[in-house]
């Protein structure tokens, strides 16, 4: 399953990095991909948490539109 997530109050890649680390850690994460702008992850974890997760590191965080 993937999730996408849109991401605000990123500026530079030090911040891409630390999300990354950030969602990368949680249980049931396989794969993550992450923008300035975007997070897509794959795997068997609950929207929710990741984004409270994000929110947590001090950025922001919110499910996409379905594409």
């Amino acid at each position: 399953m993937s999730i996408v997530l849109k991401l605000a109050d990123l500026s530079c890649q030090h911040c891409v990095k630390s999300v990354k680390k950030t969602v990368d850690a949680i249980e049931g994460v396989e794969h993550s991909e992450v923008s300035l702008t975007e997070a897509i992850i794959t795997g068997n974890v609950d929207a929710q948490v990741l984004i409270k997760a994000i929110v947590e590191a001090g950025y922001q965080a919110e499910l996409a539109d379905s594409k």
